[in-house]
C-alpha cells in the first residue's frame, strides 16, 4: 500500500516548505506552510464504475479520488514550493522536493494510464499492435503469460507492471517498477497494473492474484491502440 508514500511526502513537502520559509525569510505562505499550485485538475474515471467486471465501484471511486487525485493535489503542492526555492537554497532542499515532484507526476500519469487500461473487457489489441506483440514476445498469450506473471509476483508488495513502447529498444516490453519513479526513460506506456494494495485489497484482501486475474478481465485496448498509434507516427 503505498499509503507510507503519501505520509511520507506530505511530511517531506511540509518540512521541506519551512525549510524553505527559514532560509529565505519568506512570509508569503499560505496557512500551513504550503501553497498548491494551479495547472494540475484531477481527470474524471473515463467509465461507469458500476460497470467494469471484477472490481466493484467502491474500490474503484475510492482509488480515483483519494490515491489518484491526492497525486495530483499533491504535485501541485510540491511545485509551489519548488518555484519558492531560490537557486542559492541548500542542495538537499532541491533533492527533496524534486524527487517527490517525480513521484508525484508519475503517480498521477501512471494512474491515468491505469484507468485507461479498464473497460467492460472482452476487447482485443488492434492489429498494428497485436502484430507487434506477437512480434516481440512471440504470441499474445505468451505477453499476457509474462504480464500476469510479474503482477502476481508484486502481490504483497507494491509497484506496477506496465507495457511499454520503447523507441530504443524497437520494441514492446513489460515493465516491472516498484514504485512511481521507476520507467523505461523512453517509454510511452500502453497498459498500466497498479499492484500497490490500495487497488485491490478493498476487494480482494490479500488475494493479489485474484485482483491480477479480475483486472485482465476488465482490460480494454481502446487507449493501448491509440498511444501505439502516436508512438508508431512519432
Amino acid at each position: 500500500m503505498d499509503t507510507g508514500i503519501n505520509r511520507r511526502t506530505a511530511l517531506a513537502v511540509a518540512l521541506t516548505a519551512g525549510a524553505v520559509l527559514a532560509t529565505q525569510g519568506c512570509a508569503s505562505a499560505q496557512p500551513g506552510g504550503i501553497t498548491v499550485a494551479k495547472g494540475y485538475q484531477s481527470k474524471p474515471l473515463p467509465f461507469d464504475p458500476k460497470a467494469i467486471p471484477g472490481l466493484s465501484e467502491k474500490i474503484l471511486v475510492s482509488h480515483h479520488d483519494n490515491n489518484y487525485a491526492g497525486a495530483v493535489t499533491r504535485l501541485g503542492a510540491i511545485e509551489a514550493q519548488v518555484a519558492q526555492l531560490d537557486p542559492s537554497s541548500p542542495g538537499f532542499l532541491f533533492n527533496g522536493l524534486k524527487r517527490e515532484e517525480l513521484l508525484a507526476m508519475n503517480s498521477m500519469i501512471l494512474h491515468e494510464l491505469y484507468f485507461s487500461s479498464l473497460g467492460k473487457g472482452g476487447s482485443k489489441p488492434g492489429a498494428k499492435l497485436a502484430s507487434q506483440i506477437e512480434t516481440d514476445f512471440g504470441t499474445q498469450q505468451k505477453w499476457r503469460d509474462q504480464f500476469v506473471a510479474m503482477g502476481k509476483a508484486l502481490g504483497g508488495g507494491s509497484g506496477w507492471v506496465l507495457l511499454m513502447w520503447s523507441p530504443r529498444a524497437g520494441k514492446l516490453v513489460n515493465q516491472w517498477a516498484a514504485d512511481h519513479a521507476m520507467t523505461v526513460a523512453d517509454g510511452r506506456g500502453l497498459i498500466a497494473l497498479d499492484m500497490y494494495e490500495h487497488a485491490y485489497h478493498m476487494d480482494f484482501g490479500a488475494k493479489a492474484a485474484a485482483y491480477v486475474d479480475a483486472y485482465m478481465g476488465a482490460l480494454d485496448w481502446a487507449n493501448a491502440d491509440t498511444q501505439f498509434g502516436k508512438a508508431a507516427a512519432s
